[in-house]
């Protein structure tokens, strides 16, 4: 802002293209990228078509912004969670709860919405999705190693099959559940002790 108060040009730009991101993330979500209108983005945005064309060049680059978008969102809510752990198993706990919370938001449904839709298919939107679910599965995985390296994780199925079931349970339990607080962040920290052998809270 300016001395007077004042939106500077910049300030306009980034709250225009934060409107047309989460209103695209809430289009993919429920329609997916195929049947995605631009227009109705933009209204849904409270701009015009030619202001997302101004911010992006078509739906792909939008596309992929979301993709960006929701996964540094995601980070920033949630990921979080698990630095702040003192412990692997209370990373992967903090994330379960913490992914509940999230999901509570209908745009927490595009990546999945996305990752369906492009499967099998060579995509720039699929690639993106697929390169940040293996980000997220190795992180996963490492943490799964690490408990079990210091006790607080059970022996098991391998580490990267657990931390697989962990996402899947955790995005069916996000939204199925969606809202339903507080036993959506509940019931993900007890799906997530059982598939990590732990004993009840």
């Amino acid at each position: 802002m300016t001395a007077g108060g004042r939106r500077t040009q910049a300030d306009r730009r980034a709250r225009s293209r934060a409107a047309l991101l989460e209103a695209a993330a809430r289009g993919l979500s429920r329609h997916g990228y195929a049947n995605l209108a631009l227009e109705e983005v933009a209204g849904a945005a409270g701009y015009s078509r030619g202001a997302l064309y101004h911010q992006f060049r078509g739906k792909q680059e939008l596309a992929l912004a979301v993709v960006r978008w929701v996964d540094e969102t995601w980070h920033s809510e949630v990921g979080r969670l698990g630095t702040e752990a003192a412990r692997p198993v209370d990373a992967l706990l903090a994330m379960a709860r913490g992914h509940a919370v999230f999901c509570r938001r209908e745009v927490a449904r595009v990546m999945m919405t996305l990752r369906v839709e492009f499967a099998g298919q060579d995509h720039p939107v699929g690639r993106a999705v697929t390169e940040v679910l293996d980000r997220l599965t190795a992180d996963c995985t490492a943490l799964v190693e690490a408990g079990r390296a210091d006790g607080t994780i059970p022996p098991g199925p391998p580490a990267a099959a657990v931390a697989l079931a962990y996402l899947g349970t955790l995005e069916a339990v996000g939204i199925q559940l969606a809202g339903l607080a507080p036993h959506d962040a509940e019931l993900a920290e007890r799906a997530t002790r059982g598939l990590l052998g732990l004993p009840g809270s």
